[in-house]
């Protein structure tokens, strides 16, 4: 709370899921928001909600509609967060969709499609965030990747590539700050959370949306996600696995076993797909036994 107390935090996706949620936590700790999206009927549904649980006024938040695939747009998005708190001290980069679907049964546009957005809208924005940070050489940027950003899962082949990216690309961006000692670079690797991310993901192709999102409560609340990643951002972690087991024991065998995680992934990720095409949520619950 101290930390985050009073800092400008811009946080993109903040129209729901994770998003929507640190906008909340964060207004009762007391940080300045600017919160991103496409919808901004949502953003100000999410404002409204965060002026009744806080003790913040209209000013201290902004709501700013933004398409992090319009990269032309976000130089302007920019400034005009800069124009309304002059500063920016931590930007989330928590905007993006996950997948659900074959890749035998996807066509590349998708893949392309999710590049765009997960990928080259982040580091787009990042780009012209970082530029104020140097200069006045501080600042945090929190990066919401994925534990699919550290292993590899089916279903999710084009958001797994893109959260790798992401991985690649900030990993490399902090060993070229530092010169810049106060500049953090943050990288949060969420597992399965009960978010709205399922209900929009991407299909085999653009039109085609999910049909039926399953059961989500086997999953890490919202809210707990939320709080352990802001307890990241305030004690710059350069990484951190938010996830519940088995999920978060597949991580750790990933890193330190390759071969025994690539094993279990075949047998996690047979009935992940299994889960998939009988109608219940890909990540249901590995240990729940048949009724």
């Amino acid at each position: 709370e101290n930390e985050l107390r009073g800092k400008v935090v811009w946080v993109t996706g903040a129209s729901s899921g994770i998003g929507e949620e640190l906008a909340y936590q964060l207004s009762k700790i007391g940080a300045l928001l600017a919160i991103s999206a496409r919808r901004e009927d949502e953003l100000e549904r999410g404002k409204k909600k965060c002026l009744q649980m806080s003790s913040l006024s209209d000013k201290d938040i902004l709501v700013l509609r933004l398409d992090l695939t319009d990269r032309s747009s976000h130089e302007a998005a920019t400034n005009s967060v800069l124009k309304h708190f002059g500063k920016i001290d931590v930007l989330v980069n928590n905007g993006g969709r996950s997948q659900r679907s074959l890749f035998v049964d996807t066509n590349l546009d998708v893949y392309s499609a999710i590049m765009e957005l997960n990928y080259l809208g982040t580091i787009s924005l990042t780009k012209h965030v970082l530029n104020h940070m140097i200069q006045r050489k501080k600042g945090k940027v929190v990066t919401v990747s994925s534990v699919m950003g550290i292993m590899g899962a089916p279903l999710a082949s084009g958001y797994c590539a893109s959260k790798h990216a992401l991985q690649g690309f900030f990993n490399s961006l902090r060993t070229e700050l530092t010169d810049y000692p106060e500049i953090s670079i943050i990288n949060i690797c969420p597992g399965p959370v009960q978010s709205k991310i399922i209900q929009n993901v991407f299909t085999e192709n653009l039109a085609k949306s999910i049909e039926n999102s399953g059961d989500q409560s086997h999953k890490m609340p919202t809210d707990r996600c939320v709080r352990l990643t802001l307890v990241s951002t305030a004690n710059d972690l350069k990484e951190a696995w938010i996830s519940d087991h088995p999920y978060l024991a597949v991580c750790y065998l990933w890193q330190y076993a390759p071969t025994w995680a690539w094993w279990l992934m075949n047998r996690m990720g047979k009935r992940r797909i299994q889960n998939f095409k009988s109608g219940v949520d890909a990540d249901a619950s590995y240990s729940r036994k048949k009724k």
